[in-house]
């Protein structure tokens, strides 16, 4: 709020000229009622109406312009803080959203902030505006009769010790409800995710029981936030109506009595009036403002997580990259006493491939992102170039880094755009000779859009090969010294597989590559290949090599070797009179490339 203080000021000035201006019709009625009509003095009517009249405009542009200036700020300062938590949320460890639902951070971002509109477009206008009104009513009603005064204040500060502690009460409940409104959130956008996989396993059951359930638990907070609100309101209508039954009895007993006149007694019930607006006005806005706090009491605990980048300004920069990739002992563990890495020792030197294999569990994926900087071992150190890159800065470090994944990710955007994705600056002639490298121009000039095709959420629109060849395009295209291939080419045919390993030859030329594959025979060519057994290295060398060794290698090199051959047999022919199924026709693809076995 303090970054926009000058609207708010403004807004608040206005706020004074609309209040001021509202006094002059209860103001008023003393004068019409003891002057014009008790005493005779029609000379005061016209001036009257015209003053009335003239404050009722100056009220009704004020209140324009007031919803105008607060509530443009109140949208201001929502976007702020959306930027504001999505910049914060984007430079979280990977870890964090590991164990966060995107639905959950997309709630947190978009719907919590939100609060800030009843906070300050409602609840500062009416908070200020009400305090500020009711000291001037005070003052006035004071002057008037500060016996009935005092007794009416009484009553409005039971109400006013009663609208406190519903409020505390009602903090924590919308506290809550924000927070399982997030949690529904992240399950549907799980569930609309992966609507395949419910649909093919007939779990459309389930997944509406379970959201039903969710719904059911936000509608109990919903109900008790309602209560809670609604038994403020009747509270304040029950304090409003005793205090003017107490009024119309003390002020008739004083106008009898003479110690008032009618004009002091009607003027006094338009400012108790006056006065008791905006106590239930604030009774109401509370109750928005509660919830605008409750949302941002998460937002709080999401910036007190620290980003990776929290000691960016003590790291060092890192103009230039050669790709000299060192572990010395490093030992890493998600959980304590749980080691995932131990004792991890290798170099990868610029412009060679460095392979990982091992059973699933044994640390590859972990030791990938080490390289990539996602998480720091709690013991040794990772070089890069001879400098210990928990002393680097990331931006300067990830600029030389390229990923191709299992399952990368393409956003709903055009072929090109996703293409350029780390080089948005990137010409349209670069994307298409990177795409030839690649080998996914062919497929891409065959869509009637080409390049500006559409690629649908998470590039459905397109098959899995065609997804793998534009993600490395993609990396080709960042030309980045450091590559990680995370098991790239594992549920693809032969067909694409053979296409994407030519991509994949080019595009490691000249870079400090790793490799992780489950299939072996993708990796013969690696300048090294460590297996890993539990979080250790317990074999490396060439492929030949570790063939020769006979130990670990050797085993899954041959496990692997036995099931490529058997997925060649029909049910019931035996493995000794197998023979390898071969196509009846070459698989069109733009050039030749040699089959794998």
């Amino acid at each position: 709020m303090w970054n926009h203080r000058r609207q708010l000021g403004l807004g608040l000035a206005i706020m004074i000229v609309n209040r001021l201006s509202g006094f002059v019709l209860p103001g008023s009625s003393k004068w019409l009622i003891d002057e014009v009509i008790t005493n005779s003095r029609v000379e005061l009517l016209v001036p009257l109406a015209l003053a009335v009249g003239l404050a009722t405009v100056v009220q009704a542009l004020s209140s324009y312009a007031l919803s105008q200036v607060i509530s443009i700020s109140a949208q201001r300062l929502i976007m702020d803080m959306r930027k504001r938590v999505h910049a914060h949320v984007i430079r979280l460890p990977v870890r964090y959203f590991d164990n966060t639902k995107a639905g959950e951070l997309i709630s947190r971002i978009m719907s919590d902030a939100e609060g800030l509109r009843n906070l300050v477009g409602t609840g500062i206008v009416m908070l200020v505006g009400g305090v500020f009104t009711a000291v001037l009513a005070l003052a006035v009603l004071l002057y008037l009769n500060w016996q009935m005064t005092l007794v009416a204040l009484l009553l409005l500060g039971s109400f006013g010790f009663f609208m406190g502690r519903s409020f505390r009460q009602l903090r924590p409940i919308f506290r809550e409800r924000h927070k399982i409104n997030a949690d529904l959130t992240g399950r549907l956008g799980e569930t609309l995710g992966g609507i395949r996989l419910v649909k093919a396993y007939g779990a459309e059951p389930r997944e509406q029981k379970q959201f039903g359930s969710g719904v059911a638990k936000l509608f109990g907070r919903i109900a008790d936030s309602i209560t809670g609100v609604n038994k403020t309101t009747a509270g304040g209508t029950f304090v409003v109506g005793l205090v003017g039954a107490v009024i119309i009895w003390l002020g008739g007993n004083a106008v009898t009595q003479g110690t008032m006149t009618l004009g002091d007694l009607v003027m006094y019930i338009f400012f108790i009036g006056v006065l008791a607006a905006p106590i239930v006005q604030i009774a109401n806005v509370g109750t928005q403002v509660a919830d605008a706090f409750a949302g941002l009491d998460r937002i709080r605990d999401l910036f007190a997580t620290p980003t990776e980048e929290a000691d960016e300004a003590s790291r060092k920069p890192l103009p230039t990259v050669k790709g000299n990739i060192v572990f010395e002992d490093v030992h890493f563990s998600y959980k304590e006493d749980v080691p995932v890495l131990r004792g991890i020792s290798l170099t990868a030197r610029p412009g060679t491939t460095t392979a990982l294999v091992g059973r699933s569990g044994s640390g590859k994926s972990t030791l990938a992102s080490l390289v990539m900087a996602f998480d720091a071992p709690q013991s040794g150190r990772v070089l890069v170039d001879g400098k210990d890159l928990t002393t680097l800065k990331l931006k300067d470090y990830r600029a030389n880094l390229g990923i191709v994944l299992q399952e990368n990710f393409l956003f709903d955007g055009t072929v090109a755009e996703n293409i350029c994705f780390a080089r948005p600056d990137a010409t349209r002639s670069e994307v298409e000779e990177v795409s030839r490298i690649a080998n996914a121009d062919e497929f891409v000039r065959a869509f009637p859009e080409g390049y500006d095709t559409v690629v649908g959420e998470r590039g459905i629109k397109l098959s899995g090969g065609q997804r793998q060849r534009i993600a490395i395009a993609r990396a080709i295209l960042a030309n980045p010294r450091i590559l990680i291939l995370d098991e790239a080419t594992s549920s693809l045919d032969s067909e694409s597989e053979a296409l994407i390993q030519e991509g994949f030859a080019m595009l490691r030329q000249g870079r400090t590559t790793f490799v992780i594959a489950h299939r072996l025979s993708t990796i013969r060519s690696a300048d090294q290949i460590l297996v890993l057994e539990e979080g250790q290295i317990v074999e490396r060398g060439t492929h030949d090599e570790l063939l020769a060794l006979g130990g670990c290698y050797k085993e899954l090199h041959d496990q692997q070797y036995r099931f490529e051959q058997n997925r060649f047999i029909n049910p019931g022919e035996e493995i000794s009179t197998r023979t390898p199924a071969v196509p009846t026709a070459a698989p069109r693809r733009r050039r030749s490339v040699p089959w794998r076995s």
